[in-house]
């Protein structure tokens, strides 16, 4: 079983050799404009566009939660969009990450990376404003993901 490695840096731009897949979660709403989203929107236009022309075909293409996209954006990258999100705002008291639905799209990136021979690389999805906690998200990255051998790098952005 791998283990999950934590950096400091940018994980929109991955610097290590080989595949890559880069992950995060989206919202079941169709909305595309906080949290990573926008950072990965100044580097790529493609997830934008693909995510929101996914959302715009969900009564026929399987969109919903727990869903996943993966989008190619260079020859050695793709980006997934992962559907663990409901909504785009906290209602009272009430989060919108969906722990459930994150493990099902880990589920399906899990399958995907192991075809394409893929790293995954990602910030802490589901924490940030989605509202939910690392301590319940990183042992679904680690079940899912690492402990069938797939590399996961987890981001923490900053300096240095």
């Amino acid at each position: 079983m791998s283990e999950i490695a934590y950096v400091r840096g940018d994980a929109t731009a991955p610097s290590v050799k080989g595949v890559k897949v880069i992950a995060h979660v989206c919202n079941d709403g169709g909305g595309w404009g906080n949290g990573f989203v926008l950072a990965l929107s100044r580097r790529r236009p493609e997830p934008e566009a693909a995510y929101r022309a996914w959302h715009r075909g969900r009564a026929s293409n399987g969109f919903g939660l727990g869903a996943l996209q993966t989008v190619r954006v260079e020859r050695d990258v793709w980006v997934a969009d992962m559907i663990g999100r409901h909504g785009v705002r906290r209602a009272g008291n009430a989060v919108p990450v969906r722990y459930d639905a994150i493990d099902a799209a880990l589920a399906r990136l899990a399958d995907r990376a192991l075809d394409l021979g893929a790293s995954v690389h990602m910030p802490r999805i589901g924490c940030g404003p989605a509202g939910g906690e690392w301590s319940r998200v990183e042992p679904l990255v680690t079940g899912r993901l690492a402990a069938r051998g797939v590399t996961v790098t987890v981001y923490d952005h900053g300096e240095g």
